[in-house]
């Protein structure tokens, strides 16, 4: 299909939705993201931004066997959260499962105007975040562990995200690492990753409980969140989605702290809560009481670098890396876990 049949499919599908003639126009694309392919687009002054499957494998391990349209998963969560919550979503426009419009399934939600934290070079080294006053880096680290708290406060029972959990299991931890487990056994294809497998083994030889189980956003990070000064008005990217112990999701916010700061050699701004200051913040915001979170940390720099492994494989399979190439062990990602588990013995 060419450009310009997805223009005209798009236009007579967002026609369909919208209840009004479009015209669009491409308008860019984000700089970021390892999962669907983002596309923005333009009607006039209206901006919208189209999500559409890619075909290689899932970034994440699947939470439901059969559930693989990470597009699909990402907008019923974020449906579910726009009308459960007070937590800020895109304008949603709709989802299309079927692959005969644009060779994809796709979703479609408004665009939101705004800046991201970003990584390459990382938000703590360049760019707005380092330039805001010390009081707004404050106020935006804090708003940011509020918005994290609020996707847990959501009753993804009542929500319907139940889907979420298969038929007779339960959303636990240790279900999470038995996920992640194979996940990364699948991607790692009998390569040997000594960081990753020394860290397997503690993680299992000391397994927590974690809190009740909530909606987990999945890659919770300033990154994820589009923002207006010091002000979150759009949180994005829940294909990672899961229902487990908050824990899991504050770890990964944790971990990705470090990773921002210690790992890429950038110093705490003036005004940045450190990592025990962000944990107490989210146990006021939240009302839940989290105790220490080195596991989970762990947990999230071991997950992280299966992640890398998957991304990896996909260069790989897209000739963009030679076969051989070594990079899915040799980023800052593993630096982030060996210095985790320096830390704290492992």
């Amino acid at each position: 299909m060419s450009e310009a049949d997805d223009w005209g499919a798009l236009e007579g599908w967002l026609a369909g939705r919208l209840g009004r003639e479009v015209q669009l126009v491409h308008d860019g694309k984000p700089g970021s993201g390892f999962s669907a392919e983002t596309t923005i687009v333009r009607s006039g002054d209206e901006r919208f931004v189209l999500r559409r499957e890619t075909p290689d494998p899932p970034v994440y391990p699947t939470q439901v066997p059969g559930l693989t349209v990470e597009v699909e998963i990402q907008y019923r969560v974020m449906s579910a959260v726009a009308d459960g919550s007070d937590v800020p979503i895109a304008p949603l426009i709709g989802y299309e499962p079927d692959p005969s419009v644009l060779g994809a399934p796709f979703f479609v939600m408004g665009f939101v105007e705004g800046v991201v934290p970003i990584e390459s070079p990382m938000y703590t080294l360049e760019g707005f975040f380092t330039e805001l006053a010390p009081a707004s880096r404050t106020t935006m680290l804090t708003e940011a562990v509020g918005v994290m708290a609020r996707v847990h406060g959501l009753d993804w029972r009542a929500a319907g995200l139940d889907w979420l959990v298969p038929d007779g299991a339960e959303p636990t931890v240790a279900r999470q690492l038995e996920l992640w487990s194979a996940y990364g056994a699948a991607a790692l294809k009998g390569r040997e990753h000594a960081p990753y497998e020394r860290a397997e083994a503690w993680l299992r030889a000391n397994l927590p409980t974690g809190g009740e189980p909530v909606l987990c956003w999945g890659d919770a990070r300033p990154g994820n969140m589009i923002w207006r000064e010091d002000r979150p008005v759009c949180v994005t990217d829940f294909e990672a989605a899961s229902i487990a112990p908050p824990e899991l999701d504050l770890g990964w916010w944790l971990m990705f702290d470090r990773w921002a700061h210690e790992t890429s050699g950038a110093d705490r701004l003036p005004g940045e809560p450190d990592r025990d200051e962000q944990r107490a913040l989210y146990e006021e915001r939240s009302g839940r009481s989290v105790g220490d979170t080195p596991w989970w940390e762990v947990f999230a720099a071991w997950r992280y670098n299966a992640i890398v492994v998957q991304v990896m494989n996909r260069t790989v399979d897209r000739g963009l890396l030679p076969a051989d190439s070594t990079l899915w062990r040799e980023t800052n990602v593993t630096t982030c876990l060996e210095e985790l588990m320096a830390e704290h013995g492992i």
